[in-house]
């Protein structure tokens, strides 16, 4: 299997295996999918938790557009703040 990496890509795993947490390319990259693996089942598994919560709540007066606005606005709030 051939895989092509950017140039970042390739200057962190140069890096990763300079720090000597890894002996070579393949283990940065096994270890990268690794942890890509769990990080994705994780975000699917809370997912799925937030669906069955939103399911089992009670119905809002709000529209979707409410729900929208109000979303926006703390995102933007949540970022100036940064």
């Amino acid at each position: 299997m051939n895989i092509s990496f950017t140039e970042k890509q390739k200057k962190y795993i140069t890096e990763q295996i300079k720090s000597g947490d890894y002996q070579n390319a393949s283990e940065v990259v096994r270890d990268a999918l690794r942890l890509h693996e769990f990080y994705r089942h994780k975000v699917i598994e809370e997912l799925c938790v937030e669906i069955a919560r939103g399911w089992d709540a009670p119905l809002s007066s709000k529209s979707v557009q409410d729900i929208v606005k109000e979303k926006q606005s703390a995102y933007a709030k949540r970022n100036k703040a940064l």
